[in-house]
Formats: C-alpha cells, sequence, structure tokens
C-alpha cells in the first residue's frame, strides 16, 4: 500500500512540473479596445479587472478588461492640457503625472474628480515614470534640475509628495534624464527600486528611497537618444533593460543587458542580435525569468530564454504594455490600447 502511495506521489509531481512548464510563444492575438487621437504611454492595471491609462491632450481612463469597456475624460489645468506619460496606482488610488513644467501630479479626488498633489515648475522640469512599492510609498522620476536627477517620493498614500534633495543623491551628469516613453525606467521589488537613465546608469535604492547609489552598466549612451529606456525585475536579483536609438531603430549595438545579482554587475546580451530599438521590456509572470516581452513602434518581441535570443512575433506598433496574467497583457501605442492574447 505504502508503494502504490508512493507511485502516485511521483506522479503528481511529476505532473505538476509538466504542467508549470509553459511552451514558448509562438504568436499573439491583438484585439483593439481603445481608439482615439491620443498618444498613450502610461498604462497600469489598478486590480485584475481595470486598466488605467493617461496620455497626450489630457486624456485619461479606464478600461474594463472583461467587457472592454472604456470609461475616458480630459484633465485641464487652468487653460493648459497637461500630456500625461506616467501613471500609477495603490489599491485606493489612480495616479497620473504629467511630463512638463508645470509638473502636475493628480490622484483620484473624493469628489469624482482628479486631485492636484503635487506641483512643480522651472527650467529643465520634466518627468518621466511613476510606481509605487506599495499603498503608502511610491516614487516618480525626472531629468536633471539644479545638478541632480530629479526624484520625488510620498510614503502617505499619495497624499503629499517630497523631492529628494540633490545632497541625498549620487553626483548627477549634465543633462541625465530617463526616457518617457513608457512609462517604465523604474522597477520595484520588495523595499528596492532600479532606475534607467539617458546616460545608461542605474540610480539603486534599497531602502525604498532613503539612500541611493550608482550601478554602471555597459548600454550604448554615447549619444542623446541612447540609453536605458525600459527595464524589469523579475525578482530582487534577475533584471533586464532594453534601450538604442530611436532614430536607429535597427541597430541592435549594446542595447540590452542583464542583471542575476540585483544589479551588482551587469551583462549584454543577445549581442548584435535582433531585437534593435523598444522602447518597453516585461518579463511574463510564472515564466522563472526565462519569458520576455519587448515592444515598440518597430514591432514585438518575443525571448524564451532569458533574453539570450529572440524572435519577432508581431510588426503591429506599441509604446508600452502590461501583463495582466502569463498570457494576456494590454500594450498602448499611437492613437489606440489593445488587449494582446500570446499563444
Amino acid at each position: 500500500m505504502r508503494s502504490i502511495i508512493s507511485i502516485f506521489a511521483v506522479l503528481v509531481l511529476i505532473s505538476c512540473a509538466e504542467e508549470s512548464k509553459k511552451q514558448p510563444f509562438q504568436s499573439v492575438d491583438i484585439t483593439q479596445v481603445f481608439e482615439d487621437s491620443v498618444s498613450i504611454r502610461a498604462i497600469t492595471f489598478l486590480d485584475n479587472r481595470t486598466l488605467a491609462f493617461a496620455g497626450s491632450n489630457g486624456v485619461y481612463g479606464t478600461v474594463d478588461v472583461n467587457s472592454h469597456q472604456v470609461r475616458a475624460n480630459i484633465q485641464t489645468y487652468d487653460s493648459l492640457t497637461p500630456s500625461f506619460r506616467a501613471v500609477g496606482g495603490t489599491t485606493e488610488d489612480f495616479f497620473m503625472l504629467s511630463v512638463e513644467s508645470p509638473a502636475l501630479l493628480y490622484k483620484t479626488g473624493d469628489q469624482g474628480k482628479m486631485e492636484l498633489v503635487y506641483t512643480e515648475e522651472g527650467e529643465g522640469v520634466f518627468y518621466d515614470s511613476l510606481t509605487f512599492w506599495n499603498d503608502k510609498k511610491g516614487i516618480a522620476v525626472g531629468d536633471t534640475v539644479d545638478g541632480c536627477i530629479s526624484i520625488i517620493i510620498t510614503r502617505d498614500g499619495g497624499n503629499s509628495w517630497t523631492k529628494t534633495p540633490c545632497s541625498d543623491l549620487p553626483e548627477g551628469i549634465e543633462g541625465e534624464g530617463a526616457f518617457a516613453a513608457s512609462n517604465s525606467n523604474i522597477a520595484v521589488q520588495g523595499n528596492k527600486v532600479w532606475i534607467g537613465t539617458t546616460e545608461g546608469r542605474v540610480y539603486f535604492s534599497g531602502d525604498k528611497g532613503v539612500t541611493w547609489e550608482i550601478q554602471e552598466t555597459p548600454i550604448v549612451s554615447d549619444e542623446s537618444t541612447q540609453g536605458i529606456y525600459s527595464m524589469d525585475f523579475f525578482d530582487e536579483n534577475m533584471g533586464f533593460a532594453i534601450g538604442g536609438d530611436y532614430t536607429q531603430p535597427e541597430s541592435n549595438n549594446a542595447n540590452k543587458i542583464k542583471t542575476v545579482d540585483g544589479g551588482q554587475t551587469w551583462q549584454l546580451i543577445a549581442q548584435g542580435q535582433e531585437p534593435g530599438y523598444k522602447s518597453c521590456v516585461q518579463f511574463v509572470p510564472n515564466s522563472n525569468g526565462e519569458a520576455l516581452v519587448a515592444l515598440g513602434f518597430t514591432g514585438i518581441s518575443y525571448s524564451s530564454d532569458g533574453g539570450a535570443t529572440w524572435k519577432q512575433i508581431s510588426e503591429e506598433s506599441f509604446y508600452t504594455l502590461r501583463f495582466l496574467n502569463d498570457s494576456t497583457a494590454f500594450a498602448a501605442g499611437k492613437n489606440r490600447i489593445a488587449q494582446l492574447v500570446f499563444k
């Protein structure tokens, strides 16, 4: 009897192992869910039913991921119509941050309208991306102002935001910033955060933005149009970043890097191989860090071996994507949002 039970247990384990080993994606089905005259570079899931977005012309809204029903609105500020390229969310609120001066950070208000919680004006003010560690603590990053990169942090659920003084940051490089291309040059895991910059450097904090250090990388950053456009971490050790040059999108020289030690060291990967320029990269959930999707206006590429090799699975143009689960994602770009089902 004991022998039969042991055999059954082994069979169950084998079955589970086979079940968890998913086959590589071969294709992607794309369904349009929103069309408008708006450039959308920032999307986030508020929960497993709702995708939130914000873009140019003050447009923002939500998409029901099941019915694809869209609710959209326009945010104005005095006589201005802000352009949004950064969004974030907690279980309570949605946040959206405009790019140029005056930088305007809004959160969900109590009266059904967006509430302004942070503003910043001045030469060089330009914010690029936004994310949250948890429901209380979040971070946004912008270009260099007064000699250092711009970092603002909330520790009270987004009700108030404080700009990190240059004295608390590593020495900046003149003109250093981040690309406002896909709201994905910030990655967080646990208490850690990594920020990829136009200079190909990574600002790292292991204590939710209290202290900072620089991680150097070999990614190409010789021109102002080069550097780290997007990064993602599967866990606290394994991360991937991609960039290139949007003015030379076919160039695949030194535009993909990977770390397996939390960014202490970064190595070039798939050097001289496809893909070239991409504006967003994301790990596929439940893939043990082996599967990645990268996209841009040049199409959608996929890797099933941790970024060592890639294949293009669609020529459709997008700027950014986020995974809902391990086979479904939503992507946004010029004049649209779409659902992507990978097969």
